[in-house]
């Protein structure tokens, strides 16, 4: 049940920090943690509790995309505002930034091939005799 705290100035309802935790599949934990670091916003109601938008479940989703790539939280407060603000937010500066990040996860991903076909060598070279 909605109480007048659970309702923003426009009146769109407002979801707790566990409801947001199950619409992304992201732990409270972590949303506190994307709060600290300033990529998450919330409202607080009159006892103090968060209270999130609902259009914060997309940008939780994008923030775990961008930390899955291997992006610092330092990186993604930099880029959202690329990302999700207006084009006059998308400088020259931050679509180099994200290029580069972009080159770094491909190197990052031929280093991993690379580890992974050494592994396939050793493991090739420990199997049993009778299985080759």
């Amino acid at each position: 049940m909605s109480s007048a705290s659970d309702v923003d100035v426009n009146g769109d309802t407002l979801m707790r920090i566990g409801e947001l935790s199950l619409a992304s599949g992201v732990s409270p934990r972590s949303l506190r943690y994307y709060g600290e670091q300033g990529l998450l916003h919330s409202e607080r109601n009159a006892v103090g509790h968060r209270r999130y938008r609902r259009d914060t479940i997309e940008r939780v989703e994008l923030i775990q995309a961008l930390f899955s790539a291997g992006l610092s939280s330092i990186t993604i407060a930099e880029l959202l505002p690329c990302i999700e603000g207006p084009v006059e937010a998308r400088s020259a500066t931050l679509f180099r930034r994200l290029r580069d990040e972009r080159r770094r996860v491909d190197d990052r991903v031929r280093e991993l091939q690379r580890v992974g076909d050494r592994l396939d060598g050793i493991i090739e070279s420990l199997r049993p005799t009778s299985s080759r």
